[in-house]
């Protein structure tokens, strides 16, 4: 079994299509599908199904998936590091993301590594839900990334952890807008809601879909997006409200107002994971204490941006007409 047969499945089973694999590989169809039945004798099981119009992963075919991208990965970051270590100089870092986190984490992140004068080339990739994410740290295919976990998750790759406290985004005319304390869950209980969409970010989906069913009622989700700039953007537009994590009220448009949300039952947190392979030299460490800083910054942000909006309502309520 060669590298180039692993790496033939894993298009193939990406694609769902040995014709499309074909084309993306820049082989003919025939040769492929030879390699690929090749393969299933080796390996001694059944690894598609064949249709048609394209194929399925049988269960053994889906477990040899997940190993083959292991291997892949390994490989590849067998490669890579032998020849940063020849060099004397470690610089790439792959990073999981998650569509709520980018735009909060990711630009602060990377200007702290410029800050510190260390050589990083910084490989993103946006990975949902959170178990997909932390299987991708467990084969190799990623250095640490940032997770919304869900209750009773392992943590055994757990960095550093920060509240990101559950809001709800209204637009500035809604009635939930005039007052200026925290609102209590139950509040949306009769509100139309903007979600983030269950197949872009299934963790905080799942996640806000429990906070509202902990408070006695089942969410009316009527509009979803894929990024929570939409979401926020859909809000301010008047479709709805939308519950949101903190750091992205920090970055709310204009005709959206934040509140912070009382009487959830559950945390909202945001978690920084690695793979255990960089807390082994001083260079891993070093990136890991940059990822940690911007985590912590973050959550003293988030927590700034509310107790100075506050203050400034208190003030506002004060002041004479």
């Amino acid at each position: 079994m060669e590298l180039r047969h692993l790496r033939y499945f894993v298009t193939v089973a990406e694609l769902g299509s040995i014709s499309g694999a074909a084309a993306k590989l820049h082989i003919a169809q025939p040769p492929l599908s030879a390699q690929i039945r090749q393969l299933e004798e080796e390996v001694g099981a059944q690894l598609l199904v064949r249709f048609a119009r394209g194929v399925r992963l049988t269960p053994a075919g889906t477990s040899f998936l997940d190993d083959a991208r292991a291997i892949l990965a390994r490989a590849e970051q067998a490669s890579l590091r032998a020849r940063e270590f020849q060099s004397g100089e470690r610089s790439t870092l792959r990073v999981g993301l998650m569509p709520s986190a980018t735009q909060s984490l990711l630009p602060g992140l990377i200007r702290r590594f410029e800050a510190s004068n260390m050589t990083v080339r910084i490989e993103g990739r946006e990975l949902v839900p959170s178990a997909r994410q932390l299987q991708a740290l467990r084969n190799a295919e990623l250095d640490f990334g940032f997770v919304r976990p869900g209750s009773g998750a392992g943590q055994s790759e757990w960095v550093c952890a920060i509240d990101d406290p559950y809001c709800v985004a209204v637009p500035e005319r809604h009635a939930l807008a005039r007052t200026r304390k925290p609102l209590p869950v139950g509040a949306l209980a009769t509100e139309q809601l903007v979600a983030f969409s269950r197949y872009a970010e299934s963790d905080f989906y799942d996640q806000t879909a429990a906070v509202c069913e902990g408070a006695g009622f089942k969410p009316d989700v009527r509009h979803t997006a894929t990024q929570f700039m939409s979401v926020l953007s859909m809000v301010g537009s008047g479709l709805g409200v939308a519950i949101v994590p903190g750091s992205c009220a920090m970055l709310a448009p204009p005709g959206v107002v934040m509140r912070l949300l009382t009487g959830v039952d559950r945390p909202s947190q945001l978690v920084l994971i690695a793979n255990q392979a960089l807390l082994q030299d001083a260079w891993g460490q070093s990136v890991l204490q940059i990822a940690q800083s911007e985590l912590k910054a973050l959550e003293k942000a988030v927590r700034s941006a509310f107790v100075l909006r506050r203050q400034a309502l208190g003030g506002m309520q004060g002041a004479k007409p």
